[in-house]
């Protein structure tokens, strides 16, 4: 059988990922830059074809894949389990505010973030199990295609993290960020006990109009 390759983007800017606010579950829509994002990505999707494109349910990313797939001449295939991250007390807020609210709980997490989530967040142990579950999903129903997977930052970080055998607690000191729109590209064995190339990371796709500002490196990367 053939090998399957992936293309892991993660959605447009919202609002929220503009002020790197913490965006799991919340639905929260695109800003200007992130509709740019998506027109953009649709015209380099008519480039780089691909023979289905897959996304979370999160609207944000529904909205990201809706363009692309059209683009393409296809429909989206929502797959529940690509879904962000659920971050709990951290849901729209952002780590300075965190810190000044309960700095000994950030410390927690800044020091082991898969040990000491967010009170009230999904375990990201869990969460990593859950979104590759669902991308070797997709390599099944998908062998020996070409997929465009557009889901989350936290989300698409932590799923890497197992499938590649990085422990989940360094995710995000090996993957610091996901930036909107930029593609993640693996090649999938057919051998399923056989981990995957990791042949391109976090690479922009089209230019936009107006860059996202720059982010402080301690800053956590949200959804």
């Amino acid at each position: 059988m053939s090998d399957t390759f992936l293309t892991l983007v993660r959605h447009g800017q919202t609002i929220w990922h503009a002020e790197n606010r913490y965006a799991g579950i919340s639905d929260v829509p695109l800003s200007d830059t992130g509709r740019a994002q998506i027109r953009a990505l649709a015209d380099w999707a008519r480039a780089h074809p691909h023979d289905a494109v897959v996304c979370s349910p999160v609207s944000r990313a529904r909205a990201t894949a809706g363009p692309v797939a059209e683009a393409l001449g296809l429909e989206p295939e929502v797959v529940p389990d690509l879904r962000e991250v659920d971050f709990g007390a951290a849901e729209g807020r952002t780590l300075a505010e965190l810190r000044e609210s309960d700095p000994a709980a950030v410390e927690r997490f800044v020091a082991d973030p898969a040990r000491n989530p967010f009170p009230g967040a999904e375990p990201p142990g869990a969460a990593a199990e859950r979104v590759l579950a669902a991308l070797r999903g997709v390599t099944e129903r998908h062998r020996g295609e070409s997929v465009l997977v557009v889901g989350h930052n936290t989300a698409l970080r932590l799923a890497l993290c197992t499938w590649l055998g990085i422990p989940v607690a360094r995710y995000r000191e090996v993957f610091p960020r996901l930036d909107n729109v930029a593609a993640t590209r693996l090649r999938v064995p057919a051998d399923p006990a056989r981990a995957p190339a990791l042949l391109a990371l976090n690479v922009p796709t089209p230019a936009v109009p107006t860059p996202p500002a720059p982010i402080p490196a301690e800053a956590p990367a949200a959804s």
